[in-house]
Parts: structure tokens; sequence; C-alpha cells
């Protein structure tokens, strides 16, 4: 299964019934006559052409001049990820086939774009709960690939999937969602600080190399992963003390 994806360079040309762009194919193979999601909008590839002359398709990695139908071709912007959908969208059953087999990295959209198709299910309020879970599940097997891609520091890797896990914790409970347990302990485990210790760094932290700012705002992302499943959390278990001990730290760090 391999899905297309354009990313936008720049919009040369835009009306009420389409535009003109130049985009990058970077998944899949993009070929005329597709349609592509932008949001919860739709945009119909017309025409590919390359070098001058007009082609029936691009393959990954290859630029192009497309044109594209649909009034919102006006408001891309660059680096927006285009990502092709069936007419009724990509199927959940099939996504989640594909990802069991591990498919490479570049024989897929790209993972960025597949996260926030996921998203858009996980959130859904008209989809079932067990398929909404099933579209979270998806969601944080894109996060993982798209920090594999994108080359992410470990830190900006858990905290984005602390996100997508919180979310499903605080909308599913504990258990169907996921365990607050286990997430606030992977994250306490990545911190590499006390909260005294992070509290005295914060107080200077404009005088701190830039390297140890990023870190620190890494842990604050951490911190917001325990901050959201907290109310989850069971009264009586060790985490909870620590979890609470750096409650306080948060808004302190830059």
């Amino acid at each position: 299964m391999s899905i297309a994806a354009l990313q936008v360079y720049s919009v040369e040309e835009a009306g009420a019934g389409g535009g003109v762009c130049l985009v990058r194919c970077i998944g899949g193979v993009a070929r005329t006559g597709q349609v592509y999601a932008a949001g919860d909008l739709r945009l119909g590839l017309r025409r590919i052409e390359r070098y001058g002359s007009r082609v029936a398709f691009c393959g990954a990695g290859h630029t192009a001049r497309v044109h594209l139908a649909g009034t919102v071709a006006g408001l891309l912007g660059r680096g927006q990820v285009l990502t092709a959908v069936p007419p009724g969208g990509h199927a959940l059953d099939g996504l989640e086939a594909w990802l069991a087999t591990g498919p490479p990295l570049g024989d897929e959209p790209h993972p960025a774009a597949l996260q926030a198709m996921a998203a858009r299910g996980m959130r859904d309020a008209g989809l079932r709960g067990a398929v909404r879970l099933r579209w979270g599940r998806v969601a944080l097997a894109a996060a993982e690939r798209r920090a594999a891609w994108e080359g992410w520091d470990p830190l900006d890797r858990a905290a984005e999937l602390a996100r997508v896990r919180g979310y499903l914790i605080r909308e599913f409970g504990a258990g169907p969602g996921g365990d607050p347990v286990a997430l606030c302990r992977e994250l306490l485990g990545l911190i590499d600080l006390t909260p005294a210790e992070a509290v005295r760094q914060a107080g200077a932290w404009r005088e701190l190399p830039r390297a140890r700012i990023r870190h620190l705002r890494r842990i604050k992302l951490l911190l917001d992963g325990m901050a959201a499943v907290r109310p989850r959390l069971p009264e009586g278990d060790p985490v909870v003390e620590a979890v609470r001990a750096w409650a306080g730290v948060r808004s302190l760090l830059p």
C-alpha cells in the first residue's frame, strides 16, 4: 500500500476554481485524477508538468508543477503536506494492516500527514469510542515513524507520544485509553534533574547556553504530558507524589 503525498513549495497561481503549485512528491506516486486532502477539504490533481512537459505521474523525491482543482488551492502555504485519499478516505483497517507489516519509511505518506489523518479520526466525536481508540493507535504508530523519519530528539519523541497517549487516557479512562501510571513513570525516567535542580536552573535560564535552554523546554513538554493525566492517577500510588512535586516547577521553566 503506497499513499501519495505532496509537499507545497509555492503557489504560482490561484483562482476560484483551483490553482497551480510547485510541489515535491514525498511519498508514493502522484497521478492525475487523484484526490488530495488539505485538512477537511479536498483538491483534485488535474495535471502534472515536469521540465515543461505534461506527464501522467510523479514519483517520490521528484518535483513537479501541478494543477489543482478546488477553491482551497489559494490558501495553501509553503511546507504544507497534501495526502492522496480515496473519495471516502482511507479505510482504518487497511491502515492498521499496512502499519502492522512495518512498511519502509519511503513507501508511505509523509508521517506528519499520516499522523494528522489519524488524529482527526481519534478526535471525531461522530465515531464510536472503539473506532476512535483504533485511530489513536494509528496516531501513535505514525508519531513513532515521524520521529524516526525526522530524527527527533528522544525527549521530543516522548513528549509527542505522551500528548497522544494523554488524550486517549483523558477521553477513555485508565485501561481502555492506556495506563496513566506507566506513562508518568516513563516520563519521569527521562528527566535528568530533580525538581530542586530544575528550579535553580530555571531561575537563571536566560544565562544558560542555548542547548541547555532547549533541554529545559523539552522537560517542560514532558511535564505537560504528566499534567494531562494527573486526574486519572490513583491516589496512594508513589508516582502521584513525584508528579505533584514537579507540578509547581513547570511554570518556572522557559
